[in-house]
């Protein structure tokens, strides 16, 4: 028995924040009852449990993948322009989702799972996880410049969080650089360098929190241990 907005977080309908509103407010029904109390326990297996007139599925077996994806992929579970998506390169018959994204262009570390409350959390920009990528940009950033990043610059959705940014080495007149962030926005590591004068040639995401790519090669994906998971929950303040 479990928490009612417990349960519905797992499912991936919605946050557990979330979810206690939608409680709340009369819009969860356990059994055909409606339930308005926040401390109502189910059994995800037994019970039938809706939300907005919807019934949720319980994810029977908690799965999460590290996925290496290559560029000209699109981070989706179909393209009506019929390119090829990341779910072609798993082969799972759990229904999992993708972590946030990846860009078309960009390649490199993707989180898969069927635990939508940790897939919230992850994606929350609250919970500071650790993104790291290796970019090739055109011509050789000034550290001036550099420090720009590392102070956090304005794009056109605001000003970014101070960034870590190591230049590693350098590929004929363009730089190699390391750079670690912990929000999402949409192509924030291009826009970033495209705002410094010096855009991304190539992209790449080698590490997630912990996790990298050691032992993965491209197109090719990986199932998390349990320890695994466990350490991953514990870095966005879930239990194990």
């Amino acid at each position: 028995m479990e928490r009612l907005q417990k349960i519905i977080a797992k499912a991936g309908i919605a946050s557990r924040r979330k979810a206690e509103e939608l409680i709340s407010e009369g819009r969860v029904t356990v059994n055909g009852v409606q339930i308005t109390e926040l401390g109502f326990k189910a059994d995800s297996e037994k019970d039938e449990i809706i939300v907005n007139g919807q019934k949720i599925k319980t994810v029977e077996n908690e799965i999460v993948i590290l996925f290496n994806k290559p560029a000209g992929v699109i981070t989706s579970m179909k393209d009506p322009q019929g390119r090829k998506t990341v779910i072609e390169f798993l082969n799972t018959d759990d229904r999992v989702f993708p972590v946030g994204r990846l860009d078309y262009e960009t390649e490199g570390l993707l989180i898969f799972t069927n635990n939508g409350e940790l897939a919230n959390r992850l994606m929350h920009p609250s919970y500071l996880m650790d993104k790291t990528y290796e970019a090739v940009v055109k011509g050789i950033p000034s550290e001036e410049k550099l420090d720009k990043l590392r102070k956090g610059v304005v794009l056109n959705d605001g000003l970014t969080s101070p960034a870590e940014v190591t230049m590693i080495g350098k590929k004929s007149n363009n730089a190699i650089i390391h750079i670690t962030i912990h929000e999402g926005r949409k192509r924030q590591v291009r826009r970033m360098f495209k705002h410094i004068y010096h855009p991304v040639i190539t992209l790449k995401r080698i590490q997630y929190g912990f996790l990298t790519l050691d032992g993965v090669k491209e197109g090719k994906y990986r199932v998390l241990n349990e320890e695994e998971i466990c350490r991953l929950k514990k870095l966005v303040q879930l239990e194990c």
